[in-house]
Parts: structure tokens; sequence; C-alpha cells
């Protein structure tokens, strides 16, 4: 029997506890060709690019969530996603292979479950960054910058808050997340200000290729100011 690059995967909803399955893909079959300068991974194959099944949308309430998605819903979350989520839920699935398009409404599902929920900022970050990195594989710059922006201040928020201690993010990878997001919204002084905080970590950051990225596109901005005046 010949194996597919998808599978299908039981999970239940963290919400209202709905058995469903969905899609997900096999890493065997998952390759990156580059990554952009602000970790957006390229794949050879678009149809099979793991980003499209990062999210499980409930076909019983409506309910989208991640792996970062946290099991815990302060008081009176379900009924806030009971008014305006399910009450409006047609019984829609998203468990089959995904378009770019499908892709982008669970995301933006998963946005809306978590903005009423009141997820943490840097688990809203992550989920809007997805949703601009797949508005640029789709050339659609407008949304783009607008999902880049709105990651950017859930970034910045969860700088200032310290909600990132304990995640996969760094001090030293969200400071970066912070500039680099800020330069491509032509943001320029906060851009500065954030990589220079990088750049002052080198001695101490256990990330040496984030600063090194960092210096980087530094230079690249200031070989921009320097072309244009």
């Amino acid at each position: 029997m010949e194996i597919t690059p998808f599978y299908e995967k039981k999970t239940k909803c963290i919400n209202c506890n709905h058995p469903f399955t969905t899609t997900k893909i096999r890493s065997r079959f998952v390759r990156v060709t580059s990554t952009d300068s602000d970790f957006r991974p390229v794949y050879v194959d678009e149809e099979i690019n793991p980003m499209f099944y990062n999210v499980s949308v409930c076909p019983s309430c409506g309910f989208a969530f991640t792996d970062d998605t946290s099991p815990y819903f302060p008081p009176g979350a379900k009924d806030i996603i009971q008014k305006n989520v399910t009450a409006k839920w047609n019984g829609r699935s998203f468990s089959a292979i995904r378009t770019m398009d499908e892709a982008i409404e669970t995301y933006k599902l998963a946005y809306l479950s978590a903005t009423l929920k009141k997820e943490k900022p840097i688990s809203i970050a992550g989920t809007t960054l997805r949703i601009a990195w797949l508005y640029r594989s789709k050339e659609d710059v407008e949304e783009e910058q607008r999902f880049l922006t709105i990651a950017r201040n859930m970034y910045a928020d969860s700088y200032s808050e310290g909600d990132y201690v304990g995640t996969q993010m760094s001090e030293t990878r969200v400071l970066y997340v912070i500039a680099e997001l800020s330069r491509r919204i032509g943001d320029e002084d906060e851009a500065i200000r954030s990589f220079s905080r990088v750049i002052e970590q080198q001695r101490t950051s256990l990330e040496p290729h984030i600063v090194e990225m960092a210096k980087e596109r530094w230079r690249e901005m200031r070989e921009e100011k320097e072309a244009r005046s």
C-alpha cells in the first residue's frame, strides 16, 4: 500500500469535548527549500505544507485551536465563545485536505477563538504571523501587511508581559521578531530599537545565529537609508 503525505489524526475539542478527526502531514514528506528573514519556511511543494494543518477546527462548536492553545478557559470564556462562534456556526468541517484559502480561514477562526478566550499574546502572535505568511504565499501584500502589524503588536505585548517565558520563544528571538516585523511594516524606529537590543545580547545570548541575523538586517537597513539620502 502506498503511503501518502496525509494522515488523519483523532482529536477532541478543548472547548466542547466533541471528538473529531483532523488531517496532518507526515514529517518525512516535508521539504523546506529556504526560510525568510522572519522565519517563514518555504516548502518545495506548496501542496505539502504542514502549516495548512496546524489549526484544528471543531465541526460541532466551531472553536479553533492549535497545539499551543492552553486547555484553561477563564471564567465566562465558554459563554462568550458560545455566543460569538457556536451560535453562528453551521457545522462546517475542515477535516479533509485544505486549500490555501481554507487554511487561512482556519487560522482566522483560531485568531477569533484565541481572542475571545483571552489566550496569551505569544500564542495569538504566532497565529497572526502565520496568517501573514500565508498571504505572502498568495502575494496579497495588503493583507500580509495587516497581519504582520497585528503579529508585531502581539509580540510586543508578549515581550512587555513576559508571557513567552517557558515557551519555545527566547527573549532574543522575541526581540528579533519584533524588530524584523517592524522593519517589514515600515516602522524603522521600532526596528532599530529592537535590533539594537538583540545585538546588545551578543555576549550572553544562547542563539548567536539570531544575533548575526539582527546584524545583517541592521546593515541592510543602514544601506537602504544611505541609498535614499
